[in-house]
């Protein structure tokens, strides 16, 4: 793909009115790629805090890779009965073998397994490059920074939960 396709998202921002200082988000992160999830981590936290949610209500779970996503979102919304939501945050890079295509698919239909079952909203943060450099556009270089787009997708789907 080329650049001047490539999609630059990073000047979503939240646009709700609706109040998140009480709100307890976990954030899920992958720690394989960590040069890239902590980025992503970072800029989801950012949105959460400028939005009013409190340091100390945004807990984080480190899980090995991406594959272990779902399951640490699980494992934080049948903990904390009181979550408003996760954010799951990973990396997975194409490669030249089909290993992508198993766990892409996997997380993706773990991540929505998890929110369906819970009945809140667990969001896909998960880069699917075809190579480290894409990636680390998207993690705070020219394409922005998905972790920063998934807490606003979070706060939105919050809101529309209280609708």
């Amino acid at each position: 793909m080329s650049t001047a396709l490539a999609h630059d998202l990073s000047e979503i921002t939240y646009t709700g009115e609706g109040e998140h200082h009480t709100d307890r988000i976990v954030i899920v992160v992958s720690k394989w790629h960590d040069d890239i999830t902590e980025p992503l981590f970072i800029g989801a936290r950012d949105i959460l805090v400028k939005q009013g949610v409190r340091p100390e209500n945004i807990l984080r779970y480190d899980v090995p890779g991406s594959f272990e996503l779902p399951m640490g979102a699980n494992i934080a919304l049948s903990k904390y009965y009181n979550l408003d939501g996760v954010i799951c945050l990973g990396c997975i890079i194409q490669g030249e073998t089909r290993h992508f295509d198993f766990i892409a698919d996997a997380v993706a239909h773990g991540v929505m397994r998890v929110s369906l079952d819970h009945n809140k909203p667990v969001i896909f943060g998960v880069l699917t490059p075809d190579t480290l450099e894409q990636a680390q556009d998207r993690a705070g270089g020219q394409h922005g920074n998905k972790g920063a787009e998934a807490a606003v997708a979070l706060l939105e789907m919050i809101d529309l939960e209280r609708g």
